[in-house]
C-alpha cells in the first residue's frame, strides 16, 4: 500500500518581535525543526518550521512598515498540533518556559491534549486527535 497523502500545502504563519528567539524556543520545547531561516541580524525575513511528522509553519519578524500586506499581530496566533505523545510532550514544552493553559487531559473524542502559551503569547494546542479521514 502506498502512502497517497499530498506534501503539506497550507502552511499557517505568524509573525513575532523576537522571531530568532521565538524559532529557538519552538525547536526546544515542541521539537520543531528549523528548515529555513533568511534574514540579518535580528530580523527574520522569512523562516520554515517543520513539524517532524508533517507539516509545519511559517514565521517572520514583525515589520514596522505602513504598507506591510501581511501585517499579522504578534502574540495572536494558535494552532493545533498531532502528537503522539501528548504526556512527554507537554513535559518538554513545560521544562522549556512554555506557559500551562490546559494541563494534559482526554477528551470526549478519544484525544489526550493540552495547551500552553509561547513566549510571544501565541497559543498551542497538542494532542493525539489526527482528524477524520478525508472522503474520496
Amino acid at each position: 500500500m502506498t502512502d497517497t497523502t499530498p506534501p503539506p500545502q497550507v502552511w499557517p504563519t505568524l509573525r513575532a518581535r523576537d522571531a530568532r528567539a521565538l524559532i529557538a524556543f519552538l525547536v526546544e520545547a515542541f521539537g520543531f525543526e528549523a528548515t529555513a531561516v533568511y534574514g540579518e541580524g535580528d530580523r527574520v525575513d522569512h523562516a520554515q518550521l517543520s513539524w517532524p511528522p508533517g507539516g509545519g509553519i511559517m514565521l517572520g519578524s514583525v515589520r514596522d512598515v505602513p504598507d506591510d500586506k501581511w501585517n499579522l499581530t504578534p502574540g495572536t496566533f494558535g494552532a493545533y498540533v498531532v502528537t503522539d505523545d501528548a504526556d512527554a510532550l507537554h513535559a518538554r514544552a513545560t521544562a522549556a518556559g512554555a506557559q500551562v493553559v490546559q494541563e494534559p487531559r482526554d477528551t470526549d473524542y478519544g484525544s489526550r491534549d493540552f495547551a500552553v502559551r509561547d513566549p510571544e503569547g501565541n497559543l498551542w494546542s497538542f494532542g493525539t486527535y489526527r482528524g477524520e479521514p478525508r472522503k474520496g
